[in-house]
């Protein structure tokens, strides 16, 4: 060993050490997450191409409108008279690129029964304010819709009590309320399909969806979509999930008007996160919440998401898993805690392993060395062998899935520009698997030990799992939301300086480009 360059020893004896019976568990258990993920992705894409499936079938036999119910007979006048009164709850902060044309796939729902849309801001500064407000004017005759100033919240986060605010001043004969997150995209039908659920099953608590990232290039967009894509397989059961996305959840309206197992008061009491706490009251309670296969909504990513943005979400991400609404829940964040940390490490780990492997092969082959000489182990390229194929199942996997949800995307909109896999970079999609993985426990420390959290401009500090302290202040946060890219700020009573047509055009021009959405 004493011919060996210095740093060829560093690395043969690191490429050794990565042998050991430890290194190697490692090693295979990277390979096991793997292929779990890609089994996983599987999974959700049959359950997903099912529905594709039963829409062409409905198509081949005559009913040109299977994307929006399964029996062209749901569309007869008969039947649409009696559809329950809808309420659509939509908690609005800032004005971005994409906003526009998420609101109006929303107020222009095929929905058949009475519906009614109510945007809620924190104040008349909001952009969002006179945007949202055009926006009803322009559709006044035809849609029942209204914008409502919640003011500020004290007690929770301000997207919870936008949304209670929004339940409070909801109708009365309301039968399902729908909270959606404004940069949601629905389909024609979206909501037809989620209250046909709710009736068929009087039993379900909550009806969610998922949404389908649409990277707009940079690194963060992709970290973005990464994150997003493991919690997928659990929406796409095609029924039961104990999974929770509070950018889609329907529910009955009178356990809100009655409190039932102390949603409101759950929520309003030092409610951080409203799926998560929700989530929470469902599984102590021991309530359903289901996602139906056509729960699956385009979400296109802010065309300028840097990397810092996507810090700032994953920091938000990783914050809800410090609040809690009992012990049991505390106990269930701790254990996700853990073995999300845990998971996502033992993801990186072999893939740097596998690098010294690779690089003391190469320095051998290079230089001439012979396996004696260096005292290093076929074993580790074997090792390195294994993680490569199972990575290439696993994203083989990942891009099988977002096809087939692209796909269903497309039949479920056909009136919409088509979206396309081709605007896909699967060798940034691979970096980003490595990074977002690489930082989540780091910032799921980092929330640990804060216990607050900079949200759009608001400061919330938890205790005990709760929000105890909320601070506003404009200069301490960002100006623009971290997905959306969405402004935060603007004049009171002043409208924006662009007009709400030209920024409708801008916003459709933008949305048309070929190289994000167009085949």
């Amino acid at each position: 060993m004493s011919a060996l360059d210095p740093i060829d020893c560093l690395l043969f004896s690191l490429s050794r050490s990565f042998c050991s019976p430890l290194a190697v568990f490692i090693q295979i258990q990277g390979c096991v997450i793997c292929l779990t993920l890609a089994i996983g992705w599987a999974f959700a894409a049959y359950v997903r191409n099912r529905e594709i499936n039963r829409i062409k079938d409905g198509m081949k036999g005559g009913n040109s409108f299977a994307f929006l119910c399964h029996d062209i007979n749901e569309l007869e006048h008969s039947n649409q008279v009696n559809l329950p009164r809808v309420s659509v709850v939509m908690p609005l902060k800032g004005f971005g690129e994409h906003n526009l044309h998420n609101w109006k796939s929303q107020i222009t729902s095929l929905y058949g029964g009475p519906l009614e849309f109510l945007f809620l801001v924190e104040s008349t500064e909001d952009p969002a304010y006179h945007a949202a407000s055009r926006l009803i004017t322009d559709f006044k005759d035809d849609v029942d819709a209204k914008i409502i100033v919640a003011g500020l919240s004290t007690t929770c986060s301000q997207k919870i009590h936008n949304q209670l605010v929004g339940v409070e001043k909801m109708h009365k004969d309301t039968k399902y309320v729908l909270f959606l997150d404004d940069d949601v995209r629905l389909h024609p039908g979206s909501i037809g399909a989620l209250t046909s659920e709710m009736e068929k099953n009087p039993k379900i608590f909550i009806q969610t969806g998922y949404p389908l990232d649409l990277p707009s290039g940079s690194l963060g967009s992709y970290c973005i979509y990464e994150y997003h894509m493991p919690c997928s397989m659990g929406f796409a059961t095609g029924g039961k999930t104990f999974f929770l996305w509070g950018g889609c959840m329907m529910m009955h309206a009178d356990d809100f008007r009655h409190d039932h197992y102390g949603v409101v008061s759950g929520l309003r009491d030092g409610g951080y996160s409203d799926d998560m706490t929700l989530a929470a009251i469902a599984g102590a309670h021991k309530r359903l919440i289901t996602s139906p296969p056509v729960a699956v909504f385009p979400h296109p990513l802010a065309s300028d998401l840097s990397f810092s943005r996507y810090w700032n979400y994953l920091r938000k991400q990783t914050f809800v898993l410090e609040s809690y609404i009992s012990n049991v829940n505390w106990l269930m964040n701790k254990a996700l805690f853990s073995s999300h940390c845990y998971l996502s490490w033992g993801f990186v780990a072999p893939y740097l392993m596998a690098m010294v492997h690779v690089a003391a092969a190469l320095q051998i082959y290079i230089k001439g060395y012979s396996y004696e000489e260096t005292t290093c182990s076929t074993g580790g390229l074997v090792l390195a062998s294994c993680l490569a194929i199972c990575t290439f199942m696993e994203l083989l996997s990942m891009w099988n899935l977002t096809r087939i949800e692209v796909q269903l995307c497309n039949m479920l909109s056909p009136e919409a520009p088509k979206l396309s896999l081709g605007t896909y970079n699967w060798s940034m999609v691979f970096v980003a698997m490595l990074v977002d993985n690489f930082l989540y426990p780091v910032s799921a420390f980092r929330s640990h030990f804060s216990q607050s959290i900079n949200w759009s401009g608001i400061r919330y500090h938890l205790k005990n799992g709760k929000i105890s302290k909320v601070e506003r202040n404009k200069d301490m946060g960002p100006n623009f939301t971290d997905l959306g890219g969405k402004h935060l700020y603007g004049k009171k009573g002043a409208p924006p300086k662009a007009s709400f047509l030209s920024s409708f055009k801008r916003s459709l021009a933008q949305w048309r480009q070929p190289k994000k959405f167009d085949v």
